[in-house]
């Protein structure tokens, strides 16, 4: 997934205007949030479901689907067989509510084979007062965004609907490598205050400026004071950019120890760690004088390496389960587990910030789980998100489908079932 689309604040903005944003954001120092002129305040993690309600999403040529879907405001379960299209219905919310796909990085993929454009569209309600009607235009080499008809830049429809997605590749953040995890802490970070993605994004194209130069002093067999002159440019920099990308992510990995429900599966402790690859090398208290003293020691690796060796691109995020690695030494329900946590973390301190949760998308659910995680995940999701899960077994629908909006799914066509609980109302 990439960071580019979010490019939304322009250069000039003061690095101390960011670090106030930020030191105030990721504190979750404020109790009422104003967005679009609406102020909420911000209540208990007990709170029934607050905002941010998806009635209603429709596909045009969308892969496989037509027609819409309806949405209850609690659970809502997408079964059919394998092929008919549940995960294509999930994968249109998550572009409903992010403008990009979990399945694949180019958008236009997903445009029916033969079409030349498709759209996702629905109605999403603020309020008992206040509906928004959002939609995704994906033509050959571009999207479109709109809300209530009139087109957006990415900044104005971004903050409308959030998702946040458990599938077998969200595994990654737990078995992967750091990278997937560094991934997970930035794009959390960004859902909360968006003008951090400038920093990650100023941040890259240091890397890659530096890197490039750092090859091309390999390239020419030269490593001496007027190369070191040039590094250092790119260096001041890196120092500057590297602190608030360390600072803002230890914050959020504190905010999301705050709110784990950590024996929500069972009675073991879990617990998550942000580890900065400058921990062996000094005080972390100091980060900025013992970054720019690692990067003057470190010099002549990278030059023979041909690339960045410090930095937080090269940090982790450690998952504890009884306080081992859970990524070497826990099984696979255990991963499962831990990761599922740290998502419905995310959930919480995304409610602290904004007073409303994002949808929960849980794709494959009784794959993925087995009964008693399904069933505790359950509970604890009830009168917090709106969520939307898939399976291909009815016997999961007996079990857990007494209070959820039920839609069968053929051929790309979900139609709700007679008799669910939940009754959703249309779009009008």
């Amino acid at each position: 997934m990439t960071l580019n689309i979010y490019k939304l604040y322009t250069a000039n903005q003061s690095r101390i205007q960011k670090n106030i944003a930020e030191d105030q954001t990721l504190t979750g120092g404020r109790k009422i949030a104003r967005r679009g002129g609406e102020l909420r305040f911000i209540a208990g993690s007990n709170a029934k479901l607050a905002g941010m309600i998806l009635e209603s999403v429709t596909a045009e040529n969308f892969r496989n689907l037509s027609g819409s879907v309806h949405c209850g405001h609690g659970l809502n379960i997408l079964i059919g067989l394998n092929g008919q299209g549940k995960t294509n219905w999930l994968e249109a919310i998550n572009v409903l509510a992010t403008a990009r796909s979990f399945r694949t990085a180019r958008l236009q993929e997903a445009v029916r084979f033969g079409e030349d454009s498709a759209a996702v569209a629905g109605r999403v309600l603020r309020s008992e007062q206040v509906s928004r009607d959002l939609r995704v235009a994906i033509g050959g080499r571009a999207k479109s965004l709109f809300v209530n008809g009139k087109q957006e830049t990415a900044r104005g429809y971004l903050n409308q609907l959030h998702s946040v997605v458990f599938n077998s590749d969200e595994l990654e953040v737990v078995r992967g490598q750091p990278e997937a995890r560094r991934r997970f802490l930035d794009e959390s970070i960004i859902s909360i205050h968006p003008p951090y993605v400038q920093t990650v994004n100023d941040y890259a194209r240091v890397i890659k400026q530096k890197n490039a130069l750092l090859q091309s002093i390999q390239d020419r067999g030269t490593s001496g004071e007027s190369s070191a002159a040039q590094i250092e440019t790119w260096n001041a920099q890196l120092v500057g950019l590297a602190s608030r990308i360390h600072r803002s992510r230890l914050r959020y990995v504190e905010r999301l120890n705050d709110v784990l429900a950590r024996q929500l599966f069972g009675p073991e402790s879990v617990s998550i760690r942000y580890e900065s690859s400058l921990e062996p090398h000094g005080d972390l208290s100091e980060y900025d004088a013992l970054l720019d003293e690692r990067l003057k020691v470190r010099f002549q690796a990278e030059v023979a390496a041909g690339y960045s060796l410090i930095g937080p691109h090269r940090d982790d995020l450690e998952l504890l389960l009884e306080d081992r690695d859970v990524r070497k030494y826990g099984s696979a329900g255990q991963q499962r587990s831990i990761l599922l946590l740290i998502q419905l973390a995310n959930l919480e301190v995304y409610f602290s910030q904004n007073g409303e949760y994002p949808l929960f998308l849980i794709d494959d659910i009784d794959a993925e789980l087995d009964h008693e995680r399904i069933k505790s995940l359950l509970e604890h999701l009830a009168g917090r998100t709106q969520t939307v899960v898939t399976t291909s077994k009815e016997s999961f629908v007996a079990e857990f489908g007494q209070n959820a909006a039920i839609f069968d799914v053929v051929a790309g066509c979900a139609r709700p079932r007679e008799g669910s609980r939940e009754t959703a109302v249309p779009a009008v």
